[in-house]
C-alpha cells in the first residue's frame, strides 16, 4: 500500500496547502516541505524490499469492462522518481517562504505546486497506461497554471507550453490505445511481462513513434525545444521544480518505462540517440549564447535532457544505468542552480552576467554553493555529476545500432559536455568573478540559502560516496533491462576510454571559456531559428484557416447559418432513397386518429408562424407547435420526454419575454425572389425529415439493448422508470459529464455577467432583472405567491419519484427553475428568489453528484452503484439527481441574470424596425 499512501498523502497536502497559506501566509511552505519530506521518507521505507525485487502495489477496479484499473506500483524506477519528485519538492517548498513576496498569490502557488507533486507521483507509480495518461495530462494543465502565476506577460509562453505539451498528450493517448490493442491489456505489468507481443504487432512502429513524440514535447527535445526557455518567465521556485527536476523528466520517465518493449528495435535506438544528441549539442550552444543566468539554465536543461534521451536510446545496461544515475544528479545540481540564481536575482536585482560581477566578495556562501553545483553540472571530479557523466560516455561508446555509432555518439556527447563546462564557467565567473559592480549587497539569511545548500552538498558527498546509490540505481536499471548485468558506480573506476573523454571534455570546455569573448562574438553572429516565432506564425495561420472555414457560421443572419444543413437534408434523402434496400413492412399499425389531429395542429401552427409578421404571434405559434409535439410524445408513450419538451417550451417563452420586453419589433417580410426558394427549401427539408422518420422508425421490434434494459432495470437498480435508471444508474458517468457541461455553461454566463453587466448602474444583475421588467404587476405578484410554492413542491415531488415514475433530476429542475424565474420576474426585491446566486448552486450540485458517484469506490464498486437505506429506500440515485437539480437550477438563474441584465443595460435597445 506504500504507493497508494504516498499518492494520497500528496493529494492531501495539495488540498491543505491553500488553508495553510491562509493561516501562515508564505511561511506555509515550511510545513508543506516537511510533509513532502515525510512522504519521501515513507516511500523509501520500502526501499529494502524493492531493491530485493519486491514491487509494492495497490489496485482498485475502474473500468472493469475495458480491463482498466486504478493500479499503482512502486518498483526501483518509480521509487527513484518518487524520491526526486518529493525530495526536490521539499527543498523548493522550504525555499519559497523567503523567495515569495507578500503580493504573490501564495495560496495558489502552494496549492498548484503540491498538486503538481501529487500528479507526478501518480504518473511515475501508475501501473495502467490509461491512468498514466490521466496523470500526464494533469501535469500539463498544472504546469500551465503555474507558469501563468507570473502575470499577464506569461500568457503567451504559457500558451505555447500548453499547446506543445498537450499535443504530446494526444500522441500519448494514441500510443496507449495502440499498445493496449497490441498487448491485449493496458496493465503495465502484463505488457512488460511479454514485451514481444507489442513489438511483433504491426502497431509497434506507429505506437513507438507516438511515444517518442509525446516524450519529445514534454522533455523539450527537437523541434520542441523553444517552449522550455519561454516558460522560464515563471517565478524561480516553479522553474526549479517543474522545469529542472520534475515535469521535464516525465518524458524521460516515459521513455525509460517503455524501453523494455522497444529496446530491441534498431529504429528506436537510432531515433532516440540521434534526436537526443542533436538536442544536447544545440541546447548547449544556445546556453553558451545567453547572458541571462536563468536562460542559460533553461537551455542547459534542454541539453541535459537530450543526453538522457540518447542514453536511453543506446539501451545497453551501462547506458541505462548511467541514465538513471544522471537523472538523479541532474535533479540535484539543476534545482540548486535555479534556487541560487533566484537568490542572486533577489539580492542584486539582475540576472545578466554583463551587469553582475564580484559577488563572491559580498556573497561568499552563495558563490561557493553555485560553484559546487556548476562543477557538478560540468562533470568535474569528485562531484556526482562527474560520476554520472563519465558513465554516460561509457554507455555511448556501446552504441551499435549502426557501424561506428558508438564513437560518433561519444564525440557528440563530449562536444555537448565541453559546451556545458563553458557555460557552467560563465555562470560562476559572470556572477561572482571580476570586480564588484553592485556594492551594498550582502549574504542572504541562512534560511534562504539552506535548501540550495543541502542539494549542493549532496552533490559533493554523493560523488565519493556514490556507492550509497548503487542498490537503487541497480534496481531501477534492472527494471529497464531485466536481463542486464548490474553496474556498480565508483568515483574512480580506473584508467579507460571514459576517463580520456572526461579529460578532453574539461580541456575543451576550459579552452572555450578562456576564449569566451571570441566565442561569444562568434555565437552571437550565428543564425538561430526562433522556435517561438515559428510557432506563433503557425498558430496565427491555423486560426486564420479556422476563421475562414467558420466564416459562414459567424454571419448574424440565421439563413446563412442554416442554409448548408437544411440543403443537405434533401440531398441525403435522395441518396438514401437510391442506395438503401427495400424497407421491411410495419409489423403493426403505427398511427391512430389522435395522431392526425396533432399533425393538423402542428401544421397549422407552423403555417401561421411562417405567415405572421408579429414577433409575439410567431413566438406563441411556435410554442403551440412545441406543446402539440409534447402531446404527440405523450400519446407515443414517452411521458418523460413529453414533460421535458413541455417545460423547455415554457422556459423558451420566458427567455423570449426577457429578450423582447420593451421592444416593438415586427418581422420583415422578405422579397418575393427570396421567399419562393426559401419556402421550397423548407418544404424539401421537412419532407426529407418526415420521410426519414417514416422509413427508420416503427419497422422493427425492441432492440436487444432496449430489451435488456426493460428486463433488468428494476432488478439491477430498484427503479421502475427505465428512462431514469438508464440516465442515473446504467450511464451515471455520462450523465455526470453532461452535468459538468451544464455547470461550465453556467460559469461562462457568470463571466459574461461580470464583464458586461456588473456595475452598469451600481446594481447587480439580479436586481436589474427584477426592477425593470414588464411582469412587475399586481396580478403576477399575487399569482406568484400562490403558484410558485406549488411549482416548487411539484418539482421536489418529481425529483423524489423520478426513479420509479416520470420525473427525475432534470425534469424537476426545469419545474423548480420556472418557479424561481417566475418569482424573480414578479417581485422587485422582497423575494428570496432574488437573493439566489448561481455559483453555490452549481458548485454544490457538482460536488454532491461527484461525491455520490465516488462514494462506492472504496468498496470496489463502479461509479454510482445503488446504495439503499434501511427499509429499502434508494439513496444514491436520489442524491445524485439532487446534484443535477441544483446544477440546472443554477444554470437557469445564471441565464436569467445574463439575459435580464442585457435588456436592462441597453445592449439590446428598444427600437421599431425590422428583425431578421
Amino acid at each position: 500500500m506504500i504507493p497508494l499512501v504516498t499518492l494520497l498523502g500528496a493529494v492531501a497536502l495539495a488540498l491543505l496547502a491553500p488553508v495553510l497559506a491562509r493561516l501562515l501566509g508564505r511561511n506555509a511552505g515550511y510545513p508543506l516541505a516537511a510533509g513532502l519530506a515525510a512522504l519521501a521518507v515513507l516511500a523509501n521505507t520500502a526501499a529494502g524490499e524493492i531493491v530485493g525485487g519486491a514491487v509494492p502495489t495497490a489496485r482498485a477496479d475502474w473500468m472493469p469492462s475495458l480491463g482498466i484499473t486504478l493500479s499503482l506500483r512502486m518498483d526501483g524506477l518509480s521509487l527513484l522518481f518518487v524520491t526526486i519528485v518529493l525530495g526536490v519538492g521539499a527543498l523548493v517548498m522550504a525555499y519559497c517562504p523567503r523567495y515569495l513576496e507578500t503580493h504573490y498569490p501564495v495560496g495558489t502557488v502552494y496549492g498548484l505546486l503540491t498538486g503538481f507533486a501529487a500528479a507526478m507521483v501518480g504518473l511515475v507509480t501508475a501501473n495502467d497506461l490509461v491512468l498514466l495518461y490521466v496523470f500526464w495530462e494533469l501535469t500539463t494543465v498544472l504546469s500551465f497554471l503555474l507558469v501563468n502565476t507570473a502575470g499577464p506577460a506569461a500568457a503567451a509562453p504559457a500558451g505555447r507550453a500548453l499547446v506543445v505539451t498537450a499535443t504530446g498528450g494526444f500522441a500519448l493517448l494514441g500510443a496507449v490505445v495502440m499498445v493496449g490493442v497490441a498487448a491485449g491489456s493496458t496493465d503495465l505489468s502484463v505488457i512488460l511481462a511479454d514485451p514481444g507481443a507489442v513489438l511483433a504487432s504491426p502497431l509497434a512502429l506507429p505506437a513507438g513513434a507516438l511515444l517518442v513524440l509525446a516524450a519529445a514535447t514534454k522533455s523539450a527535445q527537437l523541434p520542441f525545444t523553444f517552449w522550455l526557455p519561454g516558460a522560464m518567465i515563471a517565478m524561480t521556485p516553479i522553474s526549479a521544480y517543474l522545469h529542472a527536476a520534475t515535469m521535464v523528466k516525465a518524458g524521460i520517465y516515459l521513455l525509460m518505462r517503455v524501453t523494455p518493449i522497444f529496446n530491441p528495435s534498431v529504429a528506436w535506438s537510432a531515433v532516440l540517440v540521434t534526436l537526443g544528441l542533436l538536442t544536447a549539442v544545440l541546447g548547449a550552444v544556445l546556453a553558451l549564447r545567453e547572458h541571462d543566468l536563468k536562460a542559460i539554465l533553461a537551455h542547459s536543461t534542454v541539453s541535459q535532457l537530450g543526453l538522457l534521451t540518447a542514453a536511453i536510446g543506446v539501451g545497453t545496461e551501462y547506458a541505462l544505468s548511467a541514465a538513471v544515475l544522471h537523472t538523479f544528479a541532474h535533479a540535484l545540481f539543476k534545482a540548486t542552480l535555479f534556487m541560487l540564481v533566484g537568490i542572486i536575482d533577489k539580492e542584486a536585482g539582475s540576472r545578466d552576467v554583463r551587469e553582475l560581477g564580484g559577488l563572491r566578495k559580498v556573497m561568499p556562501v552563495t558563490a561557493t554553493l553555485t560553484a559546487l553545483a556548476a562543477l557538478s553540472m560540468a562533470g568535474v571530479p569528485p562531484l556526482l555529476g562527474f560520476v554520472s557523466k563519465e558513465n554516460l560516455y561509457e554507455g555511448f561508446l556501446e552504441a551499435d545500432f549502426a557501424p561506428g555509432a558508438g564513437p560518433v555518439a561519444a564525440v557528440a556527447a563530449v562536444l555537448a559536455s565541453a559546451l556545458t563546462f563553458a557555460y557552467s564557467a560563465r555562470i560562476v565567473h559572470g556572477a561572482f568573478g571580476g570586480t564588484l559592480r553592485q556594492p551594498g549587497l550582502y549574504e542572504p539569511r541562512f534560511s534562504f540559502l539552506a535548501p540550495a545548500a543541502l542539494a549542493a552538498l549532496l552533490g559533493v558527498v554523493l560523488g565519493p560516496a556514490v556507492g550509497v546509490l548503487n542498490p537503487l540505481t541497480d534496481r531501477a536499471a534492472r527494471d529497464l533491462d531485466p536481463g542486464g548485468q548490474p553496474v556498480t558506480f565508483v568515483l574512480w573506476p580506473g584508467f579507460g576510454a571514459a576517463l580520456v573523454l572526461s579529460v578532453l571534455t574539461i580541456a575543451a570546455g576550459f579552452a572555450l571559456f578562456h576564449r569566451r569573448d571570441r566565442v561569444d562574438r562568434l555565437l552571437q553572429r550565428m543564425p538561430v531559428p526562433d522556435g517561438a516565432a515559428v510557432f506563433d506564425r503557425l498558430r496565427a495561420r491555423v486560426i486564420a484557416l479556422g476563421g475562414l472555414v467558420g466564416r459562414p457560421d459567424t454571419d448574424p443572419s440565421p439563413a446563412a447559418v442554416l442554409v448548408r444543413p437544411v440543403l443537405a437534408l434533401p440531398v441525403l434523402a435522395v441518396a438514401a432513397g437510391l442506395l438503401l434496400p427495400a424497407l421491411p413492412p410495419y409489423p403493426a399499425p403505427v398511427t391512430g386518429p389522435l395522431d392526425w389531429v396533432v399533425v393538423v395542429l402542428v401544421a397549422a401552427a407552423v403555417a401561421g408562424a411562417a405567415r405572421t409578421r408579429s414577433v409575439l404571434a410567431a413566438l406563441a405559434l411556435t410554442g403551440f407547435g412545441g406543446l402539440a409535439t409534447a402531446l404527440w410524445l405523450l400519446l407515443a408513450g414517452a411521458p418523460d420526454v413529453a414533460m421535458t419538451l413541455l417545460l423547455v417550451e415554457v422556459l423558451t417563452t420566458v427567455v423570449a419575454v426577457l429578450v423582447l420586453r420593451g421592444r416593438r419589433v415586427r418581422l420583415r417580410r422578405p422579397a418575393r425572389w427570396r421567399r419562393v426558394p426559401a419556402a421550397l427549401t423548407a418544404v424539401a427539408a421537412g419532407l426529407s425529415l418526415g420521410a426519414a422518420t417514416l422509413a427508420l422508425t416503427g419497422r422493427r421490434g425492441p432492440s436487444e439493448v432496449g430489451t435488456y434494459f426493460l428486463d433488468t432495470a428494476e432488478a439491477a437498480t430498484g427503479g421502475t422508470n427505465v428512462v431514469n435508471t438508464i440516465l442515473v444508474d446504467f450511464r451515471g458517468m455520462d450523465t455526470f459529464g453532461e452535468a459538468v457541461v451544464v455547470g461550465a455553461a453556467a460559469l461562462g454566463l457568470l463571466v459574461l455577467i461580470r464583464r458586461s453587466e456588473a456595475g452598469a448602474d451600481g446594481a447587480g444583475p439580479q436586481q436589474r432583472v427584477a426592477t425593470d421588467g414588464p411582469a412587475d404587476t399586481v396580478v403576477m405578484r399575487v399569482a406568484s405567491r400562490v403558484l410558485a410554492p406549488l411549482m416548487l413542491a411539484m418539482s421536489l415531488f418529481l425529483l423524489w419519484r423520478g426513479h420509479d415514475e416520470p420525473g427525475g433530476g432534470f425534469v424537476s429542475s426545469l419545474v423548480g427553475g420556472i418557479a424561481i424565474v417566475f418569482l424573480r420576474l414578479a417581485h422587485r426585491g422582497d423575494s428570496w428568489a432574488l437573493r439566489l446566486r448561481p455559483e453555490p448552486l452549481v458548485g454544490s450540485g457538482l460536488l454532491l453528484s461527484l461525491l455520490t458517484g465516488l462514494a462506492v469506490y472504496p468498496l470496489g464498486l463502479p461509479f454510482l452503484t445503488p446504495v439503499y437505506l434501511p427499509g429499502g429506500v434508494l439513496l444514491s440515485s436520489f442524491v445524485f439527481d439532487l446534484g443535477i437539480y441544483l446544477m440546472v437550477v443554477g444554470l437557469i438563474v445564471a441565464a436569467t441574470d445574463r439575459i435580464g441584465g442585457r435588456a436592462r443595460t441597453g445592449s439590446l435597445p428598444a427600437r421599431t424596425g425590422d428583425a431578421r
